[in-house]
């Protein structure tokens, strides 16, 4: 008979640690959007528009529809920390989203009607360091040491 004790049971790979660390901070970055103060300019802030003037920190510009995904995208992480292989799908493919959503900033004027979510150019250049960051962090954790297969 195998007894486990509770602290193997709850023990967490790198990655489930790295994905629950990740979700926890989007989940916070989500909730202080909606914090006056915080938030500066927060009664400018629209729920989807390039015209929202509210800039978490007084940086990153947000909106509404900004905070919602931060929110749901913090809890997805919480979610998929549960497993390894669940936890590197969030880093790996919430890296990748990070990624396009860089390009799309590059992209799209920031006074373009396109511009929905908003952003602006710190949000573009923290979305490039999240993406890479997340995909390394995805990458790194779950790699396989290699195997020596040399014979003595």
């Amino acid at each position: 008979m195998t007894t486990h004790t509770r602290a193997t049971r709850d023990a967490r790979t790198p990655v489930q640690q790295a994905a629950l660390l990740v979700g926890a901070v989007f989940l916070l970055v989500g909730v202080l959007g909606f914090v006056p103060g915080v938030t500066t300019d927060y009664d400018t802030m629209e729920f989807a528009s390039h015209d929202s003037g509210a800039e978490l920190l007084g940086i990153f510009q947000i909106s509404v529809l900004h905070n919602l995904v931060h929110l749901a995208f913090g809890i997805a992480g919480l979610v998929m920390a549960r497993t390894a292989s669940a936890a590197r799908t969030y880093l790996m493919a919430g890296g990748a989203v990070y990624l396009v959503l860089w390009l799309y900033g590059l992209l799209v004027g920031h006074h373009s009607s396109a511009n929905f979510v908003p952003l602006n150019n710190a949000d573009d250049w923290l979305h490039f360091a999240l993406g890479i960051g997340m995909i390394a962090l995805g990458t790194l954790l779950t790699r396989r040491p290699a195997t020596n297969t040399a014979r003595s």
